[in-house]
């Protein structure tokens, strides 16, 4: 087991032979026949559904998460990796990207599913929230990323899965940072794609409504919209795989939610006539 994140400490050996053997070792890490994913936020919800379906597909897992209790709980039954860390942290993502790496010697998908909500009137938003948000959702993915991408370039192949939501394509009323922090994330996804093109690694956006998971409760709001109903972790999972599979740009849990973005593309006003009834 590899732990990252701010607890953690990596001490070089006191005995030389160890130290260069250890060298030895990180220039050779473990090999694997097996596809490689890596999955953020896999302590529960999102990430946990599609850690178990990627392990039920075949792949190798690498799981990251801050509750290593709730990762083991993901990990049951399978061969996967535990690699704790938390994001947050100063160099969490170089961290645990290092770590990653060293364990398996390459990633052919990483599935970037950690991040946190917050809900409220933006006026009583705390300036430390709106940092906490941005961070963990926009930037410490963006770090993450950053941080992988050379060695599928290198290698000629994989692929980046960005879990969005649709308050980052319709901007929800009362979670105004957090649907600024996911439209972030859906520039990002178009604007990395077009930079990687002919580099053989694809970028994926998931774009997901109201999903049954403890998110809604961690936010400190429970969800109490009526439409669109909260779909299951694992119809994401699912959807996940197949863009997976089929090599998908983007991917809308459940497929109606493409028509906010239509309608606001082609008719603005009512758009925002719709948006201020039932947003």
């Amino acid at each position: 087991m590899t732990t990252t994140g701010s607890g953690s400490t990596y001490d070089p050996p006191a005995d030389p032979a160890a130290s260069s053997a250890a060298a030895a070792v990180e220039q050779t890490p473990p090999r694997t026949d097996r596809r490689v994913a890596l999955v953020t936020g896999a302590s529960s919800g999102i990430g946990a559904a599609t850690a178990r379906r990627f392990a039920a597909g075949g792949w190798h897992l690498l799981l990251s998460g801050r509750d290593r209790r709730r990762l083991e709980e993901t990990a049951s039954g399978t061969s996967a990796v535990l690699l704790p860390a938390d994001l947050a942290a100063p160099d969490g993502a170089k961290m645990l990207a290092e770590a990653a790496l060293r364990e398996t010697g390459r990633i052919d998908l990483l599935v970037a599913g950690a991040g946190i909500g917050w809900a409220g009137p933006f006026l009583t938003m705390p300036h430390t929230d709106i940092d906490r948000v941005l961070f963990l959702d926009l930037n410490a993915t963006l770090h993450l990323v950053r941080e992988v991408l050379p060695a599928m370039v290198a290698a000629g192949g994989g692929r980046v899965v960005l879990v969005g939501s649709v308050a980052g394509a319709v901007g929800v009323r009362e979670e105004a940072v957090y649907s600024a922090a996911k439209a972030g994330l859906a520039a990002f996804a178009e604007a990395l794609r077009q930079e990687l093109r002919g580099t053989g690694v694809g970028v994926t956006l998931v774009v997901p409504g109201p999903v049954e998971t403890a998110f809604f409760a961690r936010r400190g709001r429970p969800y109490h919209r009526s439409h669109p109903r909260p779909t299951s972790p694992g119809r994401v999972a699912a959807a996940v795989w197949d863009a997976v599979g089929e090599a998908r740009d983007d991917t809308y849990v459940p497929s109606w939610l493409t028509l906010p973005s239509r309608v606001r593309a082609l008719t603005p006003r009512l758009y925002r006539r719709l948006l201020h009834r039932f947003g």
